[in-house]
């Protein structure tokens, strides 16, 4: 993980506990797991968006153009 090992892992929360405190530090572990959730709560609600309009668009048919009929193609009017 980031090329930290188990020894800078327990150096990094140590000084988190120092800093906050051990009564914080379940409201913080809580407050990010909330937040991730809601990030990837997000992030799948707009990749479903994303997926739904684009199979809508592809579920669509292209307005047909009608080609010239053989008959007209060489019979313009001239003035």
């Amino acid at each position: 993980m980031f090329g930290m090992g188990p020894m800078e892992l327990l150096l990094v929360f140590a000084v988190i506990l120092l800093i906050f405190g051990a009564k914080r530090l379940p409201e913080l572990a809580q407050g990010l797991g909330k937040g991730i959730r809601e990030f990837k709560k997000a992030m799948r609600d707009e990749t479903d968006s994303v997926k739904g309009s684009t199979d809508v668009a592809n579920s669509e048919q292209p307005p047909k153009v009608e080609s010239p009929n053989k008959q007209d193609y060489g019979n313009s009017q001239k003035k």
